[in-house]
């Protein structure tokens, strides 16, 4: 139902359109009809079908809305036990007040001062008018009384003259006759009811009440039995249950005839998973049985391989020796050589070797074991194919990943792969360097490897002419690569050549330098642990040559006397690394003892039988694994001389290791750059003498 004050249509300032309408028509000014119109309809009030016809006396009847102020759901009767007196005490009732609704008011109570004021300014009869309107027609009613020409309208309307009609008649304007509506008697003041003072019902909420719902039912039918029950009744009425499971088996097999053979071929299933099970636990205990009869048999070795310390190292002043472990060998593998070593990221003390051999075209000539991933590893053929397997898998069903076509491997021997960090999207990728002088780029995709070419090595030579006239740029055969341990865009590849290209993954055209390293092929190359910008290189040269990163000649030069197989950096010491050669020895540097012969120079194996190939140094413990050309694996440990980290001083405080062996190769190095003008590093020939 519409309020009678809904009737009326106002402006924003709260004035009455229809007497703004009257005004200009009483003025005579020109009225559009069709504005007119069109304002009319726009004014029309729609009433609703279903909308009760009400009386006046109903129309004004004042519907009053009550707040209960009482919380119902407030807890009553409140008790605390109190242990001194031994009993429960009341406690008194929470707060009673919630606020509901909160708006602040246009009326004034008669007693305030305001109220005072306007009766004596005003009178009685106009605060009855004026305390219930809205503040903002205060302010009009107020400036209404001090214009006494102004004529009243009834019901507190009053007439207006209009500003521009003011001005016209300053200016000496000619003026229409107005035409003046007809006047209306004046309606008696009353007491109206602050139309303003509006609150949604919705906001008054109601608690409804609780209500219970009962309901009936037919109760089930009920019978009481009675019988005697012997011990050959329950007999016979178990073997007719029996019989009648039976019968409905039989019309089971008869309506599915192949059911019987299923159920026999998943007994058979079954069994076979249980034989299964049962093997791989078998053979976990004989596992653990093997490895507890070997630890028993080499029990002493065992003993040195965790706390063994040379204690002739206190009467030597600068030398060390290797302590022999373990042979590791492998009945298939006699005849092949150790081609790659390469640590468990994750277990220390679990390695992985491969096997290779120029006869065959499977041999595995590299691998790599993911550093975040343990199980996953990477191995070069030298057929120029690429293998991953799943240590998680197995792998007695082969790997998991295999290049395959022409165009989808090297075109010649893998010599090396390293993983690389995973991408953007968190596929996994790896590279490889080949002979055929190309480095690859492979994704594990989920049903295949996707390869992609980084970078073509081409020597820098002058072109040569083919018997056609036609110009070639000859090609370097890869032979090793090592990538950058911070940026790992960056990394060096060695070729046959003897050239030391470092390249980026950026830019397959363009070399960002290149080292005239050494005059036979590069073997190995490796990045210290402690300072980036240092890496050492080893060739067939018999040499040994440390360089730092944008230096074309190298700090250090040792002659080994024959062709060097492997060389790395110890991850425990900054100027300390090792090398093997063909001649079956093991070289260790420590540059901050001697800058010019090895600490320790030991035969391993035979040299007129046996050559040694590669090395690896372990992460957590003082040990390195060499292998040679006969398949054999050999666990050597340092002597404590071999070892030695650098000391804090007692006024230094707490200082990190790493920044200590940072320093420690800086010092070193600083020695190094500053030579005479005119001078060069020569080569250490003291380390062949001494031998």
């Amino acid at each position: 139902m519409a309020s009678p004050a809904s009737l009326a249509s106002y402006d924003s300032d709260g004035s009455d359109n229809r007497i703004s309408s009257m005004q200009k028509i009483g003025k005579g000014e020109p009225v559009d009809n069709d504005e007119f119109d069109t304002w009319m309809k726009s004014k029309q009030l729609l009433k609703p079908d279903d909308q009760l016809d009400l009386t006046e006396a109903e129309l004004g009847e004042e519907i009053p809305k009550l707040l209960s102020t009482e919380n119902r759901h407030l807890p009553r009767n409140l008790v605390v036990y109190d242990f001194r007196e031994g009993a429960f005490l009341p406690v008194p009732p929470p707060e009673n007040t919630i606020t509901l609704l909160e708006f602040e008011g246009t009326s004034i109570h008669k007693d305030t001062d305001e109220a005072k004021e306007q009766i004596s300014r005003k009178g009685t009869d106009e605060l009855n008018v004026t305390l219930d309107k809205p503040k903002e027609t205060l302010a009009e009613d107020q400036e209404d009384t001090k214009k006494p020409d102004t004529p009243e309208t009834g019901d507190g309307e009053e007439g207006e003259r209009d500003e521009d009609e003011a001005e016209g008649e300053g200016e000496g304007q000619e003026q229409e006759e107005e035409v003046q509506p007809p006047p209306e008697e004046e309606a008696p003041k009353k007491k109206l009811t602050n139309q303003f003072n509006f609150c949604e019902r919705a906001a008054l909420t109601i608690a409804n009440p609780s209500r219970s719902v009962d309901t009936q039912t037919i109760p089930p039918p009920r019978s009481s039995y009675g019988a005697s029950v012997l011990q050959w009744v329950i007999y016979d009425s178990y073997i007719e249950d029996y019989a009648q499971q039976q019968r409905e088996k039989e019309r089971e097999k008869e309506k599915k005839p192949g059911l019987q053979r299923r159920d026999e071929k998943s007994r058979k299933d079954e069994k076979a998973k249980q034989a299964e099970e049962f093997n791989k636990r078998y053979l976990q205990a004989c596992q653990i049985i093997e490895r507890m009869v070997n630890q028993n048999i080499y029990d002493e070795i065992a003993q040195d391989y965790r706390y063994w310390e040379d204690p002739s190292d206190e009467f030597r002043e600068e030398e060390g020796t290797l302590l022999p472990l373990w042979k590791f060998s492998y009945e298939r593998t006699k005849k092949m050589c150790v081609t790659d070593l390469c640590f468990n990221t994750l277990y220390y003390d679990l390695f992985a070797v491969c096997f290779g051999t120029l006869a065959t075209e499977s041999g595995a000539m590299c691998c790599d074991i993911h550093p975040k991933y343990p199980y996953l590893i990477a191995i070069g053929l030298y057929d120029g194919n690429v293998i991953v397997y799943n240590l998680q898998v197995g792998t007695k069903e082969g790997p998991v990943y295999i290049s395959h076509g022409v165009n989808g491997k090297h075109a010649e021997c893998v010599w090396e792969i390293k993983w690389g960090p995973d991408m953007q999207d968190g596929e996994i990728n790896f590279f490889s360097v080949s002979a055929d002088g190309k480095v690859f780029n492979w994704v594990l995709m989920q049903n295949k490897l996707a390869i992609t070419t980084i970078i073509t090595l081409f020597l820098e030579l002058d072109q040569v002419s083919g018997p056609d006239g036609s110009t070639l740029r000859l090609k370097g055969s890869g032979t090793c690569m090592v990538f950058h341990p911070h940026n790992q865009e960056i990394f060096l590849v060695g070729t046959e050549e003897g050239y030391i290209f470092k390249c980026s993954t950026a830019y397959s055209s363009k070399y960002l330098m290149t080292y005239h390293a050494h005059y036979l092929p590069v073997h190995r190359m490796d990045y210290n642990k402690f300072n980036s910008n240092i890496f050492a290189s080893c060739s067939g040269d018999w040499r040994v040559k440390i360089w730092e990163d944008m230096r074309p000649e190298p700090l250090f030069i040792f002659d080994l006397g024959s062709s060097v197989g492997d060389v790395k950096w110890a991850p425990y010491s900054s100027t300390v690394f090792a090398a093997v050669t063909t001649e079956g020895k093991v070289f260790v540097f420590d540059l901050n003892v001697n800058k010019y012969k090895a600490i320790c120079t030991q035969a391993i194996v035979s040299k007129r039988k046996n050559k040694l190939t590669r090395l690896a140094f372990n992460q957590k413990l003082p040990f390195i694994i060499v292998g040679d050309d006969k398949g054999t694996t050999i666990t050597l440990k340092l002597s404590p001389n071999l070892r030695i980290k650098t000391k804090m001083g007692k006024k230094a405080g707490v200082v990190d290791p790493q920044l200590l062996e940072s320093q420690k190769l800086d010092r070193l190095l600083s020695l190094v750059r500053e030579l005479p003008e005119g001078e060069t590093v020569k080569e250490t020939v003291s380390t062949v003498a001494s031998n």
